[in-house]
């Protein structure tokens, strides 16, 4: 095991090879925090962690798929060995499969759920269970708008993020008595690879910015996209002491794009 001295915490975050996962391990590395960096993608996890190590922070890359119940123990139990307990754990992966109910596929449905609901189990058992008897520690877990307003040919999504949301919520009431805080951020619509899918052409996002009153769904009344980084400073609040007494709550960070719902 190292020196638990040279860093302040141990994170673990998920999908951190790219987009909001990436700006969330960036942002925690910078603020002094070992990041333990998961996603499938082992090429760009490695990009990531030798930039965060160039940059005199500290970070270990860990190839996982977060549906394998197994390999996420084990990723888990070798993290608490090389490196220390676990404080933080930030889940970000997530995936987007788009259809109208009527044309979804039976994986489209099952993948969605997989990772989306699914995986935030996985992550969040394994973890918590190490909290528990240290009684500390934050699980913010990246949810989205659409949990709580429906969206055209976002079924799928929608209720998968549904599912997290309130996991986490029942998470949080259950581990208030450890110390230990489980929040949501529930980003909108952010530049990132994800939301790129949905545009037809680089028109795509005024579409986004302006509203689309035949799909209902309203423009953003702050007049911009979500940058990664705003969602990360978010999760950074919650996992400082800044919001040491609150939990179980979910943060929508979406320009107001759901009217406040």
């Amino acid at each position: 095991m190292q020196s638990e001295l040279s860093y302040k915490k141990v994170a673990l975050v998920t999908s951190a090879a790219g987009g909001i996962g990436e700006a969330v391990a960036r942002e925690l590395a910078k603020e002094g925090m070992f990041v333990a960096l998961i996603d499938k993608d082992v090429k760009g996890l490695d990009k990531i962690r030798d930039e965060l190590h160039m940059d005199g922070c500290h970070a270990a890359s860990y190839s996982l798929d977060i549906c394998d119940r197994s390999a996420v123990e084990q990723t888990v139990k070798m993290i608490e060995q090389e490196v220390g307990p676990i404080e933080i754990l930030v889940n970000v992966a997530g995936i987007m499969r788009i259809g109208t109910v009527d044309s979804l596929q039976d994986d489209d449905w099952d993948e969605a759920f997989a990772v989306n609901s699914t995986g935030v189990f996985n992550l969040s058992r394994a973890v918590s269970r190490r909290m528990i008897p240290r009684e500390k520690g934050s699980i913010v877990t990246v949810g989205s708008n659409a949990a709580n307003t429906p969206r055209m040919s976002l079924s799928a999504y929608a209720a998968s993020k549904a599912a997290a949301t309130m996991f986490m919520k029942c998470l949080g009431l259950e581990l208030a008595k450890y110390n230990i805080r489980c929040n949501i951020v529930s980003p909108g619509s952010t530049e990132t690879d994800m939301l790129r899918m949905l545009w037809k052409d680089e028109s795509g996002k005024d579409e986004f910015i302006k509203g689309v009153p035949e799909l209902y769904r309203v423009g953003i009344p702050l007049k911009k996209l979500a940058t990664p980084t705003d969602i990360a400073n978010t999760v950074l609040f919650l996992i400082s002491d800044r919001s040491s007494h609150i939990t179980m709550q979910n943060i929508c960070v979406d320009g107001g794009a759901t009217l406040g719902i």
